[in-house]
């Protein structure tokens, strides 16, 4: 793992698609421009392609920018980004994971309850 991302204060996704053709210079002016954060803190900000077999990521190091950029190769594969209303989200290391391996990092969401009333 590289070492600036050892240290981090906090990681933010991005929820819903992101344009990646933005380079360092676009990604953080949208972090500082859409999400009020600072793109120089110890903080990872992770974002996602609209077909969601695409992301990036980016920190600061001490004296410049690291980009992260992973692609997913398998045929369908798509990573499954959240897309609530909320534009940035602060989340842990362990929901990164989840996040990065394919899997949610919101809750599953059960049947809604239905009355009498709904059904006649």
């Amino acid at each position: 793992m590289l070492k600036c991302l050892e240290h981090l204060d906090a990681i933010y996704v991005a929820c819903g698609p992101t344009d990646l053709r933005k380079n360092v210079d676009g990604l953080s002016i949208l972090v500082k421009q859409s999400f009020g954060l600072d793109p120089f803190s110890r903080s990872l900000f992770l974002f996602c392609n609209g077909s969601r077999n695409r992301l990036k990521g980016l920190v600061w190091d001490r004296n410049g920018f690291i980009l992260l950029y992973k692609r997913l190769d398998a045929a369908g594969a798509r990573f499954v980004w959240p897309d609530d209303p909320v534009q940035v989200r602060n989340i842990s290391r362990q929901q990164m994971d989840q996040l990065l391996n394919g899997f949610s990092i919101d809750p599953p969401k059960g049947f809604s309850e239905i009355t009498a009333r709904d059904i006649y």
